[in-house]
């Protein structure tokens, strides 16, 4: 039988456990605040526009690259976006090797593919143009070449002893601001199951928004990736560890997604969304940086692993129950977020704190609605909810600084009411045919 951790234990319903779960999440919070306040993290350096990727080209010759190893997927890879900085480089006289074997939540096997053929090929500086995925295994590649290890060896918080390969960035969507964090996330070959690597060096050393690459972004990953974008602001807002700075880059992301995601989602072409859209996605990446995530990425993580839904979809679906669940502890900072991001309007009569959370709350479902996001989980058993809860709770105590922590039944009852509502909704489409008609 596999043994418990101390953790799974606390996270059980039973008052005197779960009061043990909460004391030992707000030390851990305590302690992640310090150290992120006193270990020193970097800012990428930021070029953005239509000429930003010559930009930051020119930075990474101008800085003594000769030799590229630029880490992409297949499927950018044959819609040639890399050609925009390989034509770039080739004329610059600089080599390079294009990896593009990363996959959707890349595993480890996909990452020591990775690191072997950028030391086969002896790169000095690694790029990396795509979305999260991307990155985050570019930091991996990165941060395991300067160590000479194996990536395994650096899950986990600092532990690294060098720096990594000098890393660049070009992000392909606007969603997870990986090119701004000090983290990458890793799936295990075999469960799938998540795994975080924390450095400060793995912060890449600059980072281009294009928005010429991202306007052939298709609707759907616009609307998951933004939703994404969203949930790390508010998430960092509702932070306990949220300070005036983490404030101030959450809040202009939330303002920049309300207004220019479904600007962007219908007009795909759009560079003006495109390009606020990915400075949304950079700030949001600052500011969870150092606040922190919380449930909403803790049970969409999980949700991930169980049943291969997209990333900023499982946020999208997890979003609006746990804003439920923190309403009533972060009703006023909702309620300030509200008004500094212009949901509510100068002079608009519309309660106390409460209400002002509350249409804060209903903006963010609309928004949702709006996008035509599947709010459903396909195949979701309630008898995976225990192992959910347990893995989402100890996430979060680890990691996070969230406004209210909740128990595992507290977990378990979310689970039931996205379980609930998907169901609801497969019903409701098996009993309309394809022209809208209802079927016998």
């Amino acid at each position: 039988m596999k043994k418990q951790n101390s953790m799974t234990k606390l996270v059980s319903t039973n008052g005197l456990q779960y009061a043990g779960y909460v004391a030992v999440a707000k030390t851990r919070a305590k302690v992640l605040k310090i150290f992120s306040y006193v270990i020193p993290v970097r800012r990428p350096m930021l070029f953005v526009g239509e000429t930003s990727c010559d930009e930051l080209c020119d930075m990474l010759i101008n800085e003594g690259s000769t030799n590229v190893f630029i880490v992409t997927d297949s499927v950018l890879n044959k819609l040639s976006i890399p050609a925009k900085v390989t034509d770039y480089l080739k004329a610059k006289n600089i080599s390079y090797k294009v990896y593009d074997g990363i996959t959707p939540d890349p595993t480890f096997k996909v990452i020591e593919e990775g690191l072997r053929q950028s030391v086969a090929a002896k790169c000095d500086s690694i790029l990396a143009i795509g979305g999260g995925s991307v990155i985050d295994a570019a930091k991996m590649i990165a941060m395991a070449q300067g160590n000479n290890c194996q990536p395994k060896k650096l899950i986990g918080i600092l532990k690294a002893r060098k720096p990594s390969v000098p890393l660049y960035c070009i992000p392909t969507t606007a969603g997870t601001g990986s090119e701004a964090t000090l983290g990458a996330v890793v799936s295990d070959d075999t469960t799938h199951q998540k795994a975080l690597s924390i450095d400060p060096r793995m912060v890449p050393l600059a980072a281009a928004i294009d928005p010429t690459i991202m306007k052939g972004m298709p609707a759907h990953i616009t609307a998951d990736t933004g939703i994404d974008v969203l949930t790390h602001a508010l998430e960092a807002w509702m932070s306990v560890n949220a300070s005036v700075e983490t404030d101030y880059y959450a809040a202009s992301a939330v303002k920049s997604v309300m207004h220019y995601l479904p600007v962007v989602y219908k007009e795909g072409g759009n560079l003006k969304a495109r390009e606020e859209m990915g400075i949304a996605a950079h700030y949001g990446g600052i500011a969870f940086n150092k606040a922190g995530l919380g449930y909403v990425h803790a049970i969409a993580h999980q949700l991930g692993a169980y049943y291969s839904i997209p990333h900023g979809r499982a946020n999208a679906i997890v979003l609006p129950y746990v804003l439920e669940v923190n309403r009533e502890a972060s009703k006023k900072r909702l309620a300030e977020l509200a008004k500094k991001t212009g949901m509510i309007k100068d002079g608009q009569a519309i309660g106390n704190d409460r209400d002002i959370a509350d249409h804060l709350i209903t903006q963010v479902r609309d928004l949702i609605n709006t996008l035509n996001i599947d709010p459903t989980v396909k195949g979701m058993q309630a008898s995976d909810f225990d192992h959910i809860a347990k893995a989402a709770a100890k996430e979060v105590s680890d990691t996070y600084a969230v406004p209210t922590y909740l128990s595992a039944s507290e977990i378990k009852n979310i689970l039931t009411k996205i379980k609930q509502a998907s169901d609801e909704r497969v019903d409701t489409d098996t009993d309309t045919d394809v022209k809208g008609n209802k079927v016998a």
